[in-house]
Order: C-alpha cells, then sequence, then structure tokens
C-alpha cells in the first residue's frame, strides 16, 4: 500500500471510529426483517504466521430481547479493501460462551502480504481492517510500534492515535491493556494531581464502579477500553500480538495471588484469575480459544520475522512467578534487603521464579533453534539490573514514607555526595574518607530498587543471561511496567554484557513523575554531567551503572525497526494525554549493532 492510499485508509478508519464514539454503529441501512446488529468494538487482527493470522470482532443484536441471543456472521478477507478480490470467507457465530466476541484463524495465505477483513451479519457490516502476514525471507527491515501501560482513566489514548498514523507493520503490547481498579476517587488512576484533573473530568470513568472480579467484570472493562476510538483505530490498521501484566488480573500478581486481591472481600484467586484469562483471551486477538481451560494460562510463544528476529513473547506475571519479596524495594535501611541479599549470596533465590522451568527450557531451545540475527524478548517488567548505591535508595525510602521538606533534602544530598564521588574517581580526582566509602560496594552496597520487575528474581534471569551469552547471539529486551522510558544495558551478576533492553514508557499511566521525581532521570542515567559520561562497556556516571537512558515524565510509545545490520529504537512522547489535541515527538534514537554497540542521536 502507498502513502496516500495508507493514509486514505487510516482516514476512514478515523471516521469509522468516531461514528462509534459519537454512539453510531457500522452498518448497512437498516432492514424491516432484520434485526439490527452492533459492531460498536470494531475489528481487529493479531498473532502473525506466515500463512495467516486471527481476525476479531464483537457482535450482538441491539434490541434488548435479542441480546442473549448468538448472531451468525460471516467473515471475508481480500488483497484489496473494496472486496473485489476476496481470498478467504467463511461462516462464524458471536455467542453468549465467548462475551460474543468472535476470533477466526485464517491460514492458508501467501507471506509478507497485505489483507483487508470485515464481518457482515445479513445487510449489517463492521468496519474493514488491514492486517498482514509474517515477513518472507527477502525482508530487509521489520518495524513495530511497542506500548505498554494504558491507563483508561488517566488520560486519552493519543499514542494509539500516532501510531496508526505511522508506518509500523505491527503493534506489540507488553501488558496492562487494561487496568483493575474501581471509579472511586482514591483508586489509582483516577485522579491526576499533576496535571490537576480526574477521569470525571475527562468523561474516562472506569466502568464497574468497582474492582473487577467477576466475568461480566473483566468483559464490561474491556468493552469500555475498546470503545476507545483511537485503540479501535490502531487494532484495525495492523495486526497486534500481546501479552498480560499484572493489571488483566489485579495488582502485583503472581501465580498464587495478588497485592490487589483480597480472599475476604473478593473470593478465590483462582476463580478471579480464570475470569480474567478468559476475558483477556476474548477481547485480544490472539490464538488462544478462551474456552480452553487446559491451556489458558500459556500465552509464551514466539514469532519468525524472516531471518531479521525471532520475537520470544515471554509470561513473566502468571505462568511461573512466586510470591514478590515483602517490601518490593521501598525500603528504609540496608537490613530490609537482608532476605534477598542472603538469597542471592547463597544461591537459595534459584527457586524463586519469575518463568516456569517448562517455560525457560522452551525459551532456551528457542535461542539455539533460531537462525534470525537478534533475540528478542516481547518482557513485562524491566530486565536491566536497575541497582541504586544503597545511601541513595534507603534514603529514597524514607521520602516515600514520609515526604517532608527535611527528607527530601537529605534524599537531594545523598545524590549529589554520591555522585560527586563516582565523578571524581572517574577523572582521577583525591576521594576524601567519606567518598571512598560510599563507592565501597561492602559499605554502600548496590540495591534494586523495584523487587516486583527481573531484580527481584535475579537468579532465573540469570540463566536466561548464561544461555544466550553461551550462544553468542544479540538480544534485545523489549520491556514494559514503568511507565517511563529507559534503555540500558542487560549484564550477568559478573558485568558482563549480553544484550540491552528498550523499555516503553507508558500510553497513560502515571510514572516517576507522578511521585515528583520527574526531574530524577539526568542523576540515573549520568546525563547530568555536562558530558554522559559512558564508557566502552556501556557503563555510566550516573546513579545506576546499567542505565543509559531514562525519560521520567512523558507518555507515549516506542517505535522498533530491525535490520540485519542494526536495531533501532525510537522514543515517541506527547505533550499531553489530558486533551486530545496533542503534538508528538522523537524525544530520543538509540540505534545498537550487533555487537551491542549502541549510538544516540
Amino acid at each position: 500500500m502507498n502513502n496516500n492510499s495508507r493514509r486514505d485508509f487510516i482516514i476512514k478508519l478515523s471516521s469509522a471510529s468516531a461514528a462509534i464514539a459519537s454512539g453510531g454503529i457500522l452498518s448497512a441501512c437498516a432492514s424491516d426483517s432484520a434485526p439490527m446488529v452492533n459492531f460498536n468494538y470494531g475489528v481487529a487482527s493479531g498473532d502473525p504466521a506466515l500463512d495467516g493470522m486471527v481476525i476479531w470482532t464483537c457482535a450482538r443484536y441491539a434490541d434488548t430481547p435479542l441480546m442473549n441471543v448468538g448472531v451468525p456472521l460471516r467473515y471475508e478477507l481480500a488483497t484489496d479493501n473494496a472486496f473485489s478480490s476476496i481470498v478467504k470467507s467463511g461462516d462464524t457465530t458471536s455467542t453468549a460462551a465467548t462475551g460474543f466476541t468472535v476470533k477466526v484463524n485464517i491460514s492458508g495465505l501467501n507471506p509478507g502480504v497485505d489483507y483487508f477483513y470485515r464481518f457482515t451479519s445479513g445487510v449489517y457490516k463492521s468496519g474493514v481492517g488491514k492486517t498482514r502476514t509474517l515477513p518472507s525471507l527477502d525482508a530487509k527491515q521489520v518495524k513495530m510500534a511497542v506500548f505498554s501501560c494504558s491507563l483508561y482513566p488517566a488520560g486519552f489514548f493519543n499514542a494509539y492515535a500516532e501510531a496508526a498514523k505511522s508506518d509500523a507493520q505491527f503493534a506489540i503490547h507488553l501488558g496492562d491493556y487494561i487496568y483493575e481498579y474501581g471509579s472511586d476517587p482514591s483508586k489509582y488512576g483516577n485522579t491526576d494531581v499533576l496535571n490537576k484533573t480526574t477521569s470525571a473530568a475527562m468523561g474516562r470513568v472506569p466502568l464497574p464502579a468497582n474492582d473487577i472480579v467477576s466475568i461480566d467484570d473483566y468483559r464490561t472493562r474491556y468493552a469500555q477500553y475498546r470503545s476507545d476510538p483511537n485503540l479501535q483505530v490502531l487494532h484495525a490498521s495492523m495486526p497486534w500480538i500481546t501479552v498480560w501484566d499484572d493489571h488483566e488480573f489485579a495488582n502485583n500478581a503472581f501465580m498464587t495471588g495478588a497485592e490487589n486481591h483480597d480472599p475476604k472481600t473478593q473470593g478465590d484467586w483462582n476463580t478471579r484469575k480464570n475470569n480474567a484469562a478468559q476475558a483477556y483471551h476474548e477481547w485480544l486477538p490472539n490464538r488462544n480459544d478462551p474456552l480452553d481451560i487446559a491451556n489458558r494460562f500459556k500465552i509464551y510463544r514466539r514469532f519468525d520475522f524472516a531471518n531479521i528476529l525471532s520475537l520470544h513473547m515471554l509470561d513473566t506475571r502468571i505462568e511461573g512467578r512466586v510470591q514478590q519479596y515483602a517490601n518490593y524495594g521501598t525500603a528504609v535501611s540496608v537490613a530490609d534487603y537482608q532476605p534477598y541479599i542472603t538469597g542471592l549470596t547463597t544461591g537459595s533465590d534459584v527457586s524463586r521464579t519469575m518463568i516456569s522451568s517448562t517455560q525457560l527450557d522452551w525459551l532456551q531451545k528457542g535461542f539455539a533453534s533460531s537462525t534470525a540475527k537478534w533475540q528478542v524478548l516481547g518482557n513485562q517488567d524491566i530486565m536491566a539490573k536497575i541497582w541504586w548505591p544503597a545511601s541513595v535508595l534507603t534514603s529514597l525510602g524514607v521520602v516515600y514514607f514520609n515526604p517532608t521538606p527535611t527528607n527530601q533534602a537529605a534524599f537531594s544530598q545523598t545524590i549529589t555526595d554520591y555522585l560527586t564521588a563516582k565523578m571524581t574517581k572517574a577523572l582521577g580526582g583525591t576521594l576524601t574518607a567519606t567518598q571512598t566509602g560510599l563507592l565501597d560496594p561492602t559499605l554502600n552496597p548496590k540495591l534494586p530498587y523495584n523487587l516486583d520487575a527481573w531484580d527481584g528474581y535475579p537468579l532465573n534471569r540469570e540463566l536466561i543471561f548464561q544461555s544466550i551469552q553461551a550462544l553468542n547471539k544479540p538480544l534485545v529486551a523489549l520491556s514494559g511496567d514503568s511507565h517511563n522510558a529507559w534503555f540500558s544495558q542487560l549484564t550477568t551478576l559478573k558485568g558482563q554484557k549480553v544484550g540491552v533492553e528498550f523499555a516503553a514508557t507508558s500510553v497513560t499511566a502515571p510514572g516517576f513523575e507522578a511521585a515528583g521525581l520527574s526531574t530524577m532521570g539526568p542523576a540515573l542515567d549520568g546525563s547530568i554531567n555536562s558530558k554522559q559520561w559512558i564508557d566502552g562497556n556501556g557503563k555510566n556516571y550516573g546513579l545506576i551503572d546499567d542505565l543509559n537512558y531514562i525519560e521520567t515524565k512523558s507518555k507515549g510509545y516506542l517505535m522498533m525497526t530491525f535490520t540485519l545490520d542494526s536495531a533501532k529504537g525510537e522514543y515517541i512522547y506527547l505533550d499531553t494525554v489530558v486533551s486530545n489535541a496533542y503534538k508528538s515527538t522523537v524525544g530520543k534514537t538509540i540505534t545498537v549493532t550487533p555487537d551491542l554497540k549502541a549510538s544516540y542521536s
């Protein structure tokens, strides 16, 4: 499709979505003899293969007496958006068993080809979606838009609208596609102190009003998100590859529970977890059958993009994660980290996993069998070692629990003291006794700030790093969850570099900036200095050794372009998410070569 055709197609999609948002439906003229069918949640495609993909819609009768009756549907897939050349068609039915959502697994297509699809029921028609198969072996590049953390009440999905206008070929969503919190103003995301607005003021109050627990709750929440016109446009523009994180279930979820799950008031965790997983598979265009209980929690899978990259989509949340350490990294003393330190130094932490031994074996075999240049992880949580000096981290913990001006000033001073010592040593200056102590890892150890991320499961991570290191293949982790943008080195516990991590900022969810830490970025990545000091191994002279770039205030998405020669990440930022009127900029471009050397622009 040329640029003009793509532009016209996106304009049509935008117009259709605007009609949906204003209460319209995508249909033909009404018929006296045919009950009206609504396609109010658009169309979507996903899980592309060399010869096909999954196409999706949700169809219900508009008349109340028929609201629980299944809708017979016809699907069509063509090589043109006028459907003059239909290559696949067939019949299906939307039923109450899957919340009236429908997924069709299309096969028998050609690789590297764009297709158009739609659903019909009598005279009523869905919108038209555009999709594509995985690229053929002669492909020169792969371009994908990467998203995470789409909190509906926190703002408008401008990132989706912007990506729909781009030349991305695929969309990757790394989790927190929805959030589980209810509409109480005290609930996370409903009040934006920074922008002085609320979900009610923006017309984005979560439905239902309670934290979602039942299957109907989860379905209602997905329906609300999928009513968003920007989300509909992007789903209709390209195939998606998705994975869940915690908020598709409940905050800080793990195999047997979650921080935001109270069995006394919300019932059995396994029941809620099954409700959440079923609704996820109903509303996302993946290959999972929502009613297949035996395989409901197996979502790790691999996609091969020619010989350019193999994308290994992980499940670091539900399939194999044991409960996190109790303090999640918010601590006011080194003693608070003692269980973590003991587990790491004695090796007993090896039993604490984010992914099961089964998934790890699958991943290691995937690394070994792939003939692609790049091994890429579709990974929910920050994978790099985000280790802070204990002097700074514990001071941050004091501010977290008691944000007085005195404590905030003390926190700022700990940062200045540590960075001054680090730069003095880097420039060959003479250290004071105090500065020597700050740089002594015995007296001032490096500790992780987020034990819900991979840092909380370091020996499980180490097994992945050692396996890719043995194969000598370049590793790129694409990560979400943190609500800010990061670029980091991936290093073993011995400090050996095995890959890099591009972590996307959130679509809307607040990050460091909401905690008053939007100015911390330069201290973390070293750019606070007149020159950003990054040595040949990628180490910087900020607070975090393996971190080379962080942006701590903007929302948006990450555009990744892979070729045989490079992996390029462009951080796309929006000037606002509390208004539909926005501007976008490329905040940073980072290009990595197969020898894992990075350049910045």
